[in-house]
Order: C-alpha cells, then structure tokens, then sequence
C-alpha cells in the first residue's frame, strides 16, 4: 500500500512536469502571453520547484516524512486547483509557482521515506520499480491533454469575462493522481527511522511491529510474533531546547521559537554535509546530477523544439507566391493559407467569412475593398496602400498593419481578443511526442530495477550514462521528425538507468538524520541544471544541431566518468 501511495506522489510531480508546457499554446491566447511572459513562466516555476526541493527535504528530517508530504500535496492541490479559474496572467503565475513549490519537495521526501521502510537486499529493486511512476505520470498528463486539450469548445463562460476552456480542464484533471496520494498518505505511518532519530520510540516499535505483521501475513504466516531490541536512539539537545521552550512565554512566542530553532536546525543539517566523511562523496554526487539533468532536460527542450522547427520549415517550403495580380469585383468566400501576395492590386473585392492564415500582402493596392467577419492567424500587410476600405468585425487590427499607407479607411466593431501574433503549432504532434518519450523509458526502468541489486548503482549508473552519451551522436542524424522521434525513444530509454540508479544511491548514501536535506539539496541542482540547459538548448534551435549534441555528450560522459568513483551502496545498510 505505501508503494501505490508513494507512487502516486511521485506520479503527481511527474504529471507537473508537463502541465505548464501543454496549456501555454492555448493559455497564451487566453490570457494573450508574449513570448517573455511564458518564458518567464517556466523559469519562475522551475526556480519554485527548485526552492521546494530544497526547504521541504530539509524539513522532512525535522518535521517528519509522513507530515512533510502531506504538506507539500496539500499546497500543490491547492494552488493548482485555482491556477484553473485564474483568469489573469498574474494570478495564474502566482498559482504555478506556490504548486511548484509545493510539489518541487515530494521528490526528496518520496524517495526517502520508501527508502527508510526497505530491507537491503531488495532496497535497490523496489526502489526502481517506484521510479517508473514519474514515467506513469509523463504517460498519463500527455494522454490527457491529447484527449481533453484540443477541444477548445469544452468548458463554460460567466459572463464575457470569465472564459474556462478545455486547457482550464486539463489542468483540473491532473489534479487526480495528487487527491489520491493526499488521501493514502493520511493512513500511512510515519517512517520508523525517522521517529527513532526523533527519540520517540515507542511509536517507531508500533510502526515496525506493525510492517512486520503486514509483511508475514502477506506471506501465510500470520502467527509469527514481532520482537526488537537495540532500537533505543538518544535524544538531540536540539529536541530538548524546543520541548523547554514550549512551556514558556504566549502562544506567539512559543511557535516563533520553534520554527526558529527547527530553521537552525535545518541550517546546520545543510553545513554537517560538508562533514569529510561526507564531503568528497556529496561533491561526486552532486556533479553527476549536474551532468545527467543538464543533458537530459536539455535534449527534453531540444526534441519537441527541433519538430516544432522541422513542422515550420516544412510549412514554409509549401508557401505559394502571387505576383503581381489584379483581382477586380470578386468575392472571397473561401480561406487563404499559406500565401504571399506581392504588388498586387484588389479593386472593388469583398473578403467575407473566412479565415486568413500565415498570409503577407506586400506593396499591394485595396481599394474600395470589404472585410468582414474575417478570422487572420500570423497575416501581415506590409507596405500596402488601403484606400476607401471598410475592415467590419475582424481581427486584422491595426498592429497588423507595418508601414501602411491608409486613406479614408475604416475599422468597425473590431473583434475582441489578444491582438499579439501567435504562430499555429500541431499541438497534436507534442502530445504524441512526450507520450512516446514517456512510453521509451519503461524497457529502461524494467532492466534496471531487475540488475540495480544484481550489477549494483555504479555499473548501472555509469553504463547508463556512457551508453547515452553514444546515443547522441545518431542525433546528427535527424534529418526528419520521425528520426528525432526515433532518436528521443532511444535516449531516453537509455538514460532512465542512470536516473533510477542515482536516486537509489543518493538516498543510501547519506545518515537518516541528513537523508532528506542531502537529496533536496542535489534535487535542487537538477533543477538549476534543468534552466540552465533549456535556455543553452533552445537557442541553438535552427542555427545547428552540432553545439546542443556536443554539450550534451561531455556531460554525459563526464558525468559517468565521475559517478564511476562513487561508492557501491548495494550491501551497505542504512544509518
């Protein structure tokens, strides 16, 4: 039951992974989004998750697992269940970022509190079976948003103000796997290790006498008695300041002086992992996060950017030219896509009901010309003379227009909406992608949880992480989508490894009184890799593919180079 309760934690952060980069191709228009706007969405909401990570893992090891994770899905519930009805670009920002930060902490404490109730010969497989949860939840947001996102009709209006849309829904939608962990986690115990480092032991007992009898009944063997000895921890001076402080002073007083100490407390956590017994280990750890996060999430921006870009190349060489045509007293009663109009000359015509998409008209003459009822998606007029022309419920506002020259022209009940230019994209495609990324890492998942114990984390991390680096270079070859498709599947089915084998020794490396705080802290440096390569990443798009796949592999490999010096973690028992 832990392992379904856990898992679904997990699979939350993963469905919060995706939720912002599916809604902004509709949110844009909605809430009329320029390109810094949901630039500085997704850096904001990275840089939360990265905060989380840091402040609930130090947390979990004061405050407690069981208590820390309720917290963390209890504000991400709650923001993102408003980030659906926010209706303006400031509240929905505000929204994401108190969910990332709330969500960006259930990693570090997921994988923690399973760690604490495992025993050591099947440590690293069980922990590798939970891993492909976060896989589940990449599955399940691009399922959704293939099925719910597209459907812009779906959802209802108060109003002319209040607008919720199908993108609004989705995000609602995602909700589920969050309400169900919230749920499990609240009949969970607490981790016995936990409890003990916190001297309370006779809760730990009857958490343990209470997996024990779980355990052997799942076996046949119900009758089997629990017995312990040697579990007996002392207790901190840190603990007896707070329970002294607690019978003094007002109320106020009391829970300031709390929170202060439980904020030193996780302070001088942080500072003891530069311990030397600590040291040299967390340094090797914390470069091979920093390698395998940078490559991976920045190939994970690189892929679906790169068909974006292919879509447009390919939808630009279909592009039909008309030069110099005279069309006189004819009506427009059917779209144009895709089309430059140059030095044309239109007299006397009427546009009436149609749509106008990626079309430019330039140096042309409109005269005596009506518009209406005209829908335009990245249309431009440039350099045109409009003379006794009337534009009549449409959205070919004035911005639209570049150094145009206008006589006796008119625009009337112009129609509402953002008046930026937003390029058309097959969303469609995305979600296909991220599925099929998402779907690639489970043969990844399966042959490392069935060898994490056998082979041990360094062979599997560092195999992975080499064999990764390898596959980089067939990106040299995508010369179509399909081949990034192709090339996507095979990375990430062979860079999962090194992810589950790396989360597995992080957690088995560290004491339990610092085992939250260390992978928040190396959680965080994921998440600063993570920005880092996006930004690096995408500005390469359409210029070459040399430099992004050149970064990547030296990460790569100097990453599994380093993580080789790792200590083996498969016999070690935990502190």
């Amino acid at each position: 039951m832990l392992f379904a309760v856990l898992g679904l934690a997990l699979m939350a952060d993963g469905v919060d992974g995706f939720v912002v980069g599916f809604v902004l191709p509709s949110a844009e228009k909605d809430m009329c989004l320029s390109n810094s706007d949901k630039g500085m969405l997704g850096l904001l909401v990275y840089v939360a998750m990265m905060v989380g990570a840091l402040v609930w893992g130090g947390l979990c090891d004061k405050m407690g697992r069981r208590k820390c994770l309720i917290y963390v899905l209890s504000i991400d519930l709650v923001f993102s269940f408003l980030s659906c009805f926010a209706q303006g670009y400031g509240f929905f920002l505000f929204f994401r970022i108190c969910s990332g930060f709330g969500i960006g902490g259930s990693i570090p404490i997921v994988y923690t509190y399973f760690t604490e109730f495992l025993q050591m010969d099947k440590r690293g497989e069980h922990l590798s079976w939970l891993c492909m949860f976060w896989m589940l939840g990449g599955l399940y947001a691009s399922f959704t948003a293939w099925g719910i996102i597209p459907h812009y009709g779906w959802g209802f209006a108060i109003g002319t103000e209040f607008q919720i849309h199908s993108w609004r829904l989705f995000i609602f939608v995602c909700l589920f796997p969050a309400v169900a962990a919230l749920v499990g986690v609240i009949f969970m115990p607490e981790s016995p290790r936990f409890l003990l480092e916190a001297a309370r032991h006779d809760e730990a007992w009857m958490v343990l006498r209470r997996v024990h009898d779980t355990n052997w009944k799942a076996k046949g063997e119900p009758e089997r008695v629990f017995t312990a000895t040697n579990i007996k921890t002392p207790q901190t001076e840190e603990d007896e300041f707070i329970e002294i402080q607690s019978d003094t002073g007002t109320a106020f007083q009391r829970w300031t002086v709390r929170h202060m100490t439980m904020l030193q407390q996780v302070m001088a956590n942080i500072m003891s992992l530069s311990a030397p017994d600590l040291r040299l280990q967390g340094l090797f750890l914390l470069i091979v996060w920093f390698c395998l996060a940078f490559s991976y999430h920045g190939l994970g921006v690189w892929f679906p950017d790169m068909i974006k870009y292919m879509q447009y190349e390919e939808y630009e060489s279909k592009v039909r030219v008309f030069h110099r045509e005279r069309v006189e007293r004819f009506h427009f009663n059917f779209s144009l896509v895709n089309q430059i109009h140059r030095e044309g000359e239109y007299i006397h015509d009427k546009f009436a009901n149609i749509e106008i998409k990626s079309v430019k008209f330039e140096d042309s003459l409109f005269e005596n010309c009506y518009f209406e009822d005209v829908k335009s998606t990245n249309t431009f007029f440039e350099n045109c003379t409009i003379k006794n022309t009337v534009f009549y419920n449409t959205d070919l506002w004035k911005e639209k227009f570049k150094e145009c020259r206008m006589e006796n022209t008119t625009f009337l009940h112009p129609k509402k909406g953002c008046h930026l230019n937003f390029q058309e994209e097959n969303d469609i495609v995305i979600y296909m992608v991220s599925f099929l990324g998402s779907l690639a890492v489970l043969p990844g998942n399966i042959i490392s949880a069935l060898f994490m114990d056998k082979i041990g984390r360094i062979r599997i991390i560092g195999g992975s992480m080499l064999a990764s680096s390898a596959c980089t270079f067939l990106l040299l070859l995508s010369f179509s989508q399909g081949a990034v498709i192709c090339w996507q599947c095979l990375f990430y089915g062979t860079s999962v490894a090194a992810w589950n084998g790396l989360q597995v020794i992080s957690v088995e490396l560290y004491p339990s009184a610092k085992r939250g705080t260390a992978f928040g802290i190396l959680n965080g440096i994921c998440k600063i890799a993570a920005i880092l390569s996006s930004f690096i990443f995408a500005k390469f798009i359409g210029i070459t593919k040399i430099i992004p796949i050149f970064l990547a592999f030296v990460a790569l490999v100097c990453g599994g180079l380093v993580a080789l010096k790792l200590p083996e973690t498969r016999e070690k028992i935990l502190q």
